[in-house]
C-alpha cells in the first residue's frame, strides 16, 4: 500500500475523532522515539476499534496495528484497515468449536492432569498442541497426549477453584476445541516491519472488553520484541505502553486521554535467555511481559469493581478540594495515586468504614439528584439563584430553539446508531465471558452506523431540496449550486447543532441545583446534605493525613493549598475573530465561574514551603521542559503565580511536592471531565 493511504485514513479519522470526541488529551508523547522501530502496547482495550484510531492520533508515528483476521472481513472496518496497512492475525479462539460430550476431572490430586471424557470424541476433535478450554472463560490448556476418545493429557493442571468445581461434577462440564495455529507467518512480517524502523501496535489484553481492570496479557508481545533483536542483534526496539482511559467512553462529544509511559528497553540478557529456547526462553518471555504489565498499570487506573472505582473518585473529590477545574489528565492521575493508598490500607478497619460512609453518601447525592461538585451550589438561594435560574433557562430555551431544526434532521442518525449499536452491545456480551455490558462496542458502532447513515440523510435531503426546487423552477436559476448547497448547510447546521447541545447540556445541568436552593421545603435536606459532606470531608482527610506518611515519607499536610486565584483574560487579548459557537463556549465558562464551580472541580495541590515563599505553576503551564503542540485552554490564565499541573510529579511518590513559578508558560489544555457515573455504566 502507498504511504499515502495511511495519512489520508489518519487525517479522516481524526476528523471523526473531533466529531464524537469533545477533547482527546495525550499525555507524555514527548516521551515517545521519534525514529527506530517501536512497540506501542496499549490498555485497557476499552472501546474497540476506537481505541488505535486514538493511539494513531497521537502517537506521531505510522503505527501497523495487529488486528483479528475475522475483522478484515468485515466490510467497512477491512477496508479501513487495510488503508493503515494493519497486520491480520488469526486468534485460535475465533476458530473454536464447540466440543463433543463433555469432560471430567476424576483424580483432582493424584492426577490432576488426565481428562477424561463422556462420549466425547478427542481423536477427531483434537491434536496435539491444540487446546480444551472450559465455559466462562475459566481457563484453558494445551493437549499434551491423546490417549483415546475418551481420555487425554493435557500439559498444566487447572487451577482456578471455578474450573475445579466444573471438572471435578459428577455430570461433568461442556468444552470447547481450539485448534493449533502457526503465527510464524505474522511473526516474520512483525519482524521484517521493526528491521526496517517502523511501528507496531497491539492490545495485549487480545480482545476489547469493558471491566475495571487491565485483564492478563497474552505473550505474543514478548515473542515479537525478544524475537526481532534475536534475528537482528543490532536492532534497538522500544516497548511504549500506552494507557487509554476514558470518561463516559461510548456517550457522544465525550472525553478520552491517552498516556505514554516511559520506553521499555530490553535487556541483552533476556535476548540471550530467549534464543537458549525451552524453559529459559519461557522465563524471559515471562518477565517481560510481567515489566510490561507493571508499565501499563503505571499509565491506567484500575481497581477490582466498579464500587471501589466510586469510592476512589469520591474520596478524591472530598479530599480538600479547591474547587477548581483540572485537566482530565491530572484527574486520571490522582485517581490513580489515591487507587495506590487505598490497595494499600484497604484492610485498615478505618479505611472501609469511610468507604461505607463515602458510598452511604454517593447514594444520598443519587436521591437527591445531584452531583457532588453541586452540593455547594445550594447555598446559593435568594434573589441571585433565581435570578440565574430564570437566565439559564431562557438562554437554554433560546438555544433550543435555534438547535431545534438541527435536531429534528439528525434524530433518524441518532435513534438508527442507538438501536444498532445496543443490539451489537447484546450480540458481543452473549458472545463473550469476558466482557460485562458490552460497552466496548457501542462507539465503535455508533461511528460506523454514522459514516454510513450520515451522508445517505444528508442526500435524501439534498434530493428532496432539488426535487422541490425543480417541481417550483428555482433548479433553472440555482443549478449546479442547488445540491452543493443544500449539502454544505445541512452539515454547518449540523456542527452548530452539535455545539448548542453540549453547550446546552452544561447549562441544562446547572438548573437543578438552583431550583432545589429556592424550594422552601428542601432547606432542611439541603442543610443535612452540605452538612454531612462537610463532616466527611474533614474525616476523610484527617484519615489520609494520618495513613499517608506510613507509605510516604515526605508526606506534609501543610503541602496542601488551594489554587492560587487566577484573573480572567482581558477582552483585548482575545482574537477579534472569534465564532459565535466559541464565543458561546466562553460565556458558559465564565457563568460556571461566577459563583459555581465546574463538575470536576477536583484540585489538589501540593506546595512546598521555602523560606516562607510559595512558588508555582498552574494547571496552564506547559507540562514538561519543552513546548506543547496542543491547542490553548479556553480557561483564564493568571498572569501572576501558577500552579504546576500534577502531571509532572513523580509517580513514586504520589504526594510529592512542587515549585512554584512566576514566569508565564504556554497552556496546557484544560479539560472538566470525570469517570463513569453510575447511571452511564448501566445505561
Amino acid at each position: 500500500m502507498p504511504l499515502q493511504s495511511y495519512d489520508i485514513a489518519a487525517s479522516f479519522f481524526n476528523v471523526v475523532l473531533d466529531i464524537f470526541f469533545r477533547e482527546i488529551s495525550p499525555r507524555g508523547s514527548h516521551k515517545i522515539p521519534k525514529e527506530g522501530p517501536v512497540i506501542f502496547v496499549a490498555a485497557p482495550h476499552a472501546n474497540q476499534f476506537v481505541d488505535p484510531l486514538i493511539l494513531m492520533r497521537n502517537c506521531q508515528r505510522r503505527v501497523s496495528f495487529l488486528i483479528a483476521e475475522k475483522s478484515m472481513h468485515r466490510r467497512y472496518i477491512g477496508r479501513m484497515a487495510r488503508a493503515v496497512h494493519a497486520i491480520p492475525v488469526t486468534r485460535p479462539q475465533d476458530l473454536a468449536k464447540p466440543g463433543i460430550g463433555r469432560i471430567q476431572l476424576l483424580n483432582r490430586k493424584t492426577d490432576p492432569t488426565r481428562i477424561t471424557g463422556i462420549e466425547t470424541a478427542f481423536t477427531q476433535q483434537l491434536t496435539i498442541g491444540s487446546q480444551i478450554a472450559l465455559p466462562m472463560d475459566y481457563g484453558s490448556s494445551e493437549v499434551k497426549e491423546i490417549i483415546s476418545d475418551t481420555e487425554l493429557i493435557i500439559k498444566k493442571e487447572f487451577k482456578v477453584p471455578n474450573a475445579l468445581d466444573m471438572l471435578t461434577d459428577p455430570e461433568g462440564t461442556s468444552y470447547k476445541c481450539i485448534p493449533h495455529i502457526d503465527q510464524s507467518q505474522v511473526y516474520r512480517i512483525v519482524f521484517d516491519t521493526l528491521k526496517a524502523g517502523h511501528c507496531i501496535g497491539i492490545f495485549p489484553e487480545g480482545g476489547s472488553h469493558d471491566r475495571t481492570e487491565i485483564l492478563p496479557l497474552k505473550a505474543g508481545v514478548t515473542i515479537m520484541a525478544l524475537g526481532a533483536i534475536a534475528m537482528n542483534p543490532d536492532l534497538n526496539v522500544k516497548i511504549v505502553p500506552c494507557g487509554l482511559n476514558y470518561f463516559h467512553a461510548h456517550h457522544f462529544r465525550s472525553r478520552a486521554v491517552i498516556e505514554f509511559g516511559t520506553p521499555i528497553s530490553i535487556t541483552p540478557d533476556l535476548v540471550e535467555k530467549f534464543k537458549e529456547g525451552g524453559s529459559s526462553k519461557r522465563e524471559a518471555c515471562s518477565k517481560l511481559l510481567e515489566i510490561i504489565y507493571n508499565c501499563l498499570k503505571a499509565v491506567t487506573v484500575n481497581t477490582p469493581d466498579y464500587e471501589t472505582l466510586m469510592f476512589i473518585q469520591a474520596g478524591r473529590r472530598l479530599y480538600k478540594p479547591a474547587h477548581r477545574r483540572l485537566p482530565i489528565s491530572q484527574i486520571v492521575e490522582l485517581n490513580r495515586r489515591f487507587v495506590a493508598g487505598y490497595e494499600h490500607f484497604k484492610d485498615d478497619s478505618r479505611v472501609q468504614e469511610m468507604r461505607k460512609r463515602v458510598m452511604e453518601y454517593n447514594r444520598l447525592l443519587k436521591y437527591h439528584g445531584l452531583k457532588d461538585h453541586q452540593v455547594n451550589k445550594l447555598s446559593m438561594g435568594g434573589t441571585r439563584a433565581a435570578g440565574l435560574l430564570f437566565y439559564r433557562v431562557m438562554l437554554l430555551a433560546t438555544w433550543g430553539i435555534l438547535g431545534l431544526p438541527g435536531f429534528i434532521l439528525n434524530l433518524p442518525l441518532v435513534i438508527i446508531a442507538r438501536k444498532i449499536s445496543a443490539k451489537k452491545a447484546k450480540e458481543a456480551v452473549r458472545g463473550s465471558s469476558v466482557k460485562v455490558a458490552g460497552r466496548d462496542v457501542l462507539a465503535t458502532w455508533k461511528l460506523l452506523v454514522a459514516l454510513v447513515v450520515t451522508p445517505t440523510l444528508y442526500g435524501f435531503y439534498t434530493f428532496i431540496v432539488v426535487l422541490i426546487s425543480f417541481k417550483n423552477k428555482w433548479i433553472l436559476k440555482w443549478k449546479v449550486f442547488a445540491p452543493i448547497s443544500t449539502f454544505c448547510t445541512l452539515v454547518t447546521g449540523s456542527y452548530v447543532t452539535i455545539r448548542l447541545y453540549e453547550s446546552g447540556i452544561d447549562i441544562y445541568k446547572s438548573i437543578r441545583p438552583l431550583f432545589l436552593s429556592l424550594l422552601p421545603w428542601a432547606k432542611s435536606s439541603i442543610k443535612n446534605l452540605r452538612t454531612v459532606r462537610e463532616q466527611l470531608s474533614t474525616d476523610i482527610t484527617s484519615l489520609i493525613n494520618e495513613l499517608a506518611p506510613q507509605i510516604y515519607h515526605d508526606f506534609d499536610a501543610e503541602r496542601i493549598a488551594q489554587a492560587v486565584e487566577r484573573t480572567a483574560i482581558p477582552t483585548s487579548s482575545k482574537s477579534l475573530i472569534q465564532s459565535p459557537i466559541d464565543w458561546l463556549d466562553d460565556r458558559v465558562f465564565n457563568w460556571e465561574r461566577q459563583g459555581e464551580t465546574s463538575e470536576f472541580d477536583d484540585a489538589i495541590y501540593f506546595l512546598e514551603k521555602n523560606n516562607g515563599s510559595t512558588s508555582g505553576r498552574s494547571r496552564t503551564s506547559s507540562w514538561a521542559s519543552g513546548s506543547s503542540s496542543r491547542p490553548r485552554s479556553r480557561a483564564p490564565s493568571g498572569e501572576h503565580h501558577r500552579v504546576e499541573a500534577l502531571r509532572c510529579l513523580s509517580r513514586t511518590a504520589p504526594f510529592s511536592e512542587l515549585k512554584i513559578k512566576s514566569k508565564d508558560s504556554e497552556e496546557d489544555s484544560g479539560y472538566h471531565g470525570d469517570k463513569e457515573d453510575e447511571n452511564s455504566l448501566k445505561n
